[in-house]
């Protein structure tokens, strides 16, 4: 992910004893003119932080009153996000004598008053929190964090906080550095908050974070010390361990035979992304992921369509938190083609411009990634891709090299296991790794080694439910017979063959090892999603069906029989034996 947008605590982070160092003033001037996005994010009462960090317009936006306030400097505009103070606890607390300081929505006190306060919280059965910082103590609203308030801020902006570094130093800022991408915490400050974050800032004061700033800005992408905490769940282990993927910038290879499970592999990473709301764009040329539509803010886009032009795409991934489907399943494979030639391109322009979208994912890779261009297609040092292909040796060895994680569903074509172990560093053990791939069956996969793994060990594993629609029934409506005078009876020049088929199990047969000649006529009419949909009432099913007999009509015939199989298998035989996993919002 790139970086854009940095947000930052004040009291111990980037000043002491009130007074912002001028050498971090400095760092985020630069980092502005880079084009990032800086955000002070205190608990501090505005009007307090005025008088002493005095012209707040060195940043783009201020979160004050630890997330009850937010103001834009440069217009002068703000807002308050949460309730007043309770009037009634407010003279109480003066009754009690305790010493308080109000703000807009927070009320400040001295951290050894926060028994007094929280006893009289609880007599009036007030919905308040109480959050320590240092030596003060916030009385704040429930739903008042440093968090919230960032995020009404990144909205209003249209930025993401997966785009987004945050750095504190206090109890109050571990929602903060949980929210962004990558948050650090200062060496000097509270030792749970170091413990929880992603990186620890070494260095003597304020002058350390200087240098973070100016580190970050000259990395194209976001690089944490630590792997991360965001992780996508995969699968498990025949031990019961799981296998998870980080969330991170590097590229991911999904490869294995036609029809081994590689777009259901695929989306399932897709589904998790969205539901950590990551931008992801998913480049379609078959019309295997348009059941993403179903999750939350995801469009298809083309199909029906005309595909979307430059403008009709950026438009749509303006918004952090909306992700897109581009369907191609209606162009032939020389549009398709030329079509990549310029969308790749406008993709790599949009996230070094924006930072949207977070990941790019390219199902049937090996078509357009093949070439010397692909230099001029993909953006290899920001990273970020998700290839998936039945032919990854085909595949440009610099793309090869770039990939970081493999996921390999059923490989049984030796010249593929060959280049996944070389891809791995690890070119002898391919003959090892065959005998596992290709034992697969279609609800498992193997994550390969890293190159520095040496041990290279494959991880064997079931993977786990998908939510969007791709199976929807189980693997018993195979074998439902239908009425004689429903079966599906194959023609050759209007003359019956001899096969027929009265379940979905002798479909697959037939057509599996049926000459494409018998079937030419019956995908041009489109027989097959006419008798799924009318036979059987699975009009998800026949709509995906129908998408690959079109592409036959238009001329890309590349295993057709084949992909109609692998549309049938994967929509009735893969399991759903295992819990479904939501990550956490």
């Amino acid at each position: 992910m790139k970086f854009g947008v940095l947000a930052l605590d004040y009291d111990g982070t980037i000043a002491i004893d009130g007074t912002l160092d001028p050498d971090v003033r400095a760092a985020i001037a630069e980092v502005r003119s880079a084009g990032v996005v800086v955000v002070l994010v205190t608990g501090r009462i505005l009007d307090d932080l005025r008088r002493v960090a005095g012209d707040l317009r060195f940043v783009d936006a201020v979160v004050a009153e630890n997330g009850a306030v937010l103001a834009y400097p440069a217009t002068g505009h703000s807002m308050v996000l949460g309730p007043p103070p309770p009037v009634r606890f407010v003279e109480q607390l003066r009754q009690r004598q305790i010493e308080i300081a109000l703000g807009a929505c927070v009320i400040e006190a001295n951290a050894h008053d926060a028994h007094a306060v929280l006893t009289l919280v609880r007599e009036m059965e007030l919905p308040l929190v109480l959050l320590f910082n240092r030596g003060r103590l916030m009385i704040l609203p429930e739903t008042v964090s440093k968090a919230a308030g960032l995020r009404e801020a990144l909205a209003g902006l249209r930025l993401s906080a997966h785009n987004a570094i945050a750095v504190g130093d206090a109890e109050n800022d571990h929602r903060l550095l949980e929210m962004c991408e990558i948050g650090v915490a200062v060496g000097w400050g509270s030792g749970a908050l170091k413990a929880a974050a992603d990186e620890v800032l070494d260095g003597p004061g304020p002058s350390a974070v200087a240098d973070y700033i100016r580190r970050a800005a000259a990395s194209p992408s976001l690089s944490p010390a630590r792997i991360g905490r965001r992780r996508l769940l995969l699968g498990h282990e025949a031990t019961g361990s799981p296998v998870e993927l980080a969330v991170r910038g590097g590229n991911v290879l999904v490869a294995g035979d036609p029809r081994s499970g590689k777009s259901w592999a695929a989306g399932l990473i897709c589904e998790q992304l969205i539901f950590y709301r990551y931008c992801i764009c998913v480049v379609d040329p078959e019309g295997d992921f348009t059941g993403l539509e179903q999750l939350p803010g995801v469009v298809v886009l083309g199909g029906d369509d005309p595909p979307p032009r430059a403008r009709e795409l950026i438009r749509a991934l303006r918004h952090p938190d909306m992700s897109v489907v581009i369907d191609l399943s209606r162009l032939g494979h020389v549009e398709k083609l030329e079509y990549m030639q310029s969308l790749l391109p406008t993709l790599t322009m949009l996230r070094r411009r924006t930072g949207l979208p977070h990941r790019i994912v390219v199902d049937e890779a090996h078509y357009f990634l093949s070439g010397a261009n692909v230099h001029e297609l993909l953006d290899l040092e920001l990273g970020g891709y998700t290839l998936i292909t039945y032919q990854a040796a085909n595949l440009h060895p610099d793309v090869q090299a770039a990939n970081e994680t493999t996921i390999v569903t059923l490989a049984t074509d030796p010249r593929e296991v060959q280049a996944f172990a070389t891809m791995s560093g690890l070119p002898d053990r391919h003959l090892e790794w065959a005998s596992v791939l290709g034992q697969l069956d279609l609800a498992e996969a193997a994550v390969l080694p890293h190159r520095e793994d040496n041990a290279g060990h494959l991880r064997r594993f079931r993977l786990v439910p998908r939510l969007s629609s791709h199976v929807r029934h189980r693997e018993k409506y195979l074998d439902v017979p239908v009425p004689a005078g429903r079966a599906f009876v194959f023609c050759t020049d209007g003359r019956p063959t001899g096969c027929r088929a009265s379940t979905l199990k002798e479909l697959l047969e037939v057509v599996a090892t049926t000459p494409l000649g018998v079937l030419d006529g019956h995908l041009r009419r489109s027989d097959f999603s006419r008798w799924i949909g009318d036979v059987f009432g699975d009009h998800f099913l026949a709509s995906q069906v129908w998408k690959l007999e079109e592409q036959y009509r238009v001329g890309w015939a590349v295993d057709v029989n084949d992909r109609l199989v692998e549309a049938i298998r994967e929509r009735y035989e893969l399991p759903d034996t295992l819990s479904v996993h939501l990550p956490p919002s």
